[in-house]
């Protein structure tokens, strides 16, 4: 079966004026369907680049890069905004949430352009709350809520587009560790249901929950482990 991301030999220079900064230097990755990935390193590694090529928030300099088998390298702006819309779904370690805004309202921001109705958009929007455990708090501003509830206001905003692909970016660095280990428990639910999740982390015990774990160091993959797990013996 085809990777839903494959990437080939992928290079990040940053020009610095007379400084170049080789923040990715020659990755090659295959991620398939349904895989639960933590990415790994430490801080210059590449890592936060590596997933921001992924996400198609950045471009690489060389190399190529397949999300779902379509080049990612040939598209113009609107075609990545399109695929990443329909693609991906972005889960960040600060919320990123509206805070005077209701939780419903938030998780619906996604859909405002796809042309869906506004009645289509609240379904789905409470669909995906209702998911993470927090359909009876739809009405509530996100300002009411804890911090590991945003976090799942923040992951249901990320599945209201029904992606393939959950990418999130140290997910529980704001949350105490028993709030971070309910975050990882959703996580794996999620997993479960069939999504492909990256996840870049510097925790150990976060990555553990993950099936393989991806370090890079100076740019490149240091290592490709499988992590073992109960029901995969």
């Amino acid at each position: 079966m085809e990777p839903v991301i494959k990437i080939r030999d992928l290079r990040k220079i940053y020009d610095l004026g007379q400084t170049k900064v080789h923040a990715l230097d020659g990755v090659d990755l295959d991620v398939g369907k349904n895989e639960y990935v933590a990415i790994m390193g430490p801080s210059g590694s590449g890592k936060s680049t590596l997933m921001n090529i992924i996400g198609c928030l950045d471009t690489p300099t060389s190399g190529d890069y397949h999300l779902a088998s379509e080049p990612v390298a040939e598209m113009d702006d609107d075609s990545l905004a399109n695929i990443r819309n329909r693609q991906i779904g972005f889960i960040f370690q600060s919320f990123n949430l509206l805070p005077r805004t209701t939780i419903l309202r938030n998780v619906e921001l996604p859909l405002v352009y796809s042309g869906m109705s506004r009645q289509e958009r609240i379904d789905r929007a409470a669909t995906a709350l209702e998911r993470v455990g927090l359909k009876d708090r739809m009405h509530h501003q996100s300002n009411e809520l804890s911090g590991g509830q945003r976090q799942r206001v923040a992951i249901a905003r990320a599945l209201v587009n029904q992606p393939s692909i959950l990418l999130a970016d140290e997910p529980t660095g704001n949350l105490d560790s028993h709030t971070g280990q309910e975050i990882m428990a959703l996580f794996e639910e999620l997993y479960q249901q069939g999504h492909s999740l990256l996840v870049v982390t510097h925790e150990d015990d976060i990555a553990n929950h993950a099936r393989r774990c991806v370090r890079l160091r100076d740019g490149l993959i240091e290592s490709d482990t499988i992590i073992p797990h109960p029901e995969s013996n």
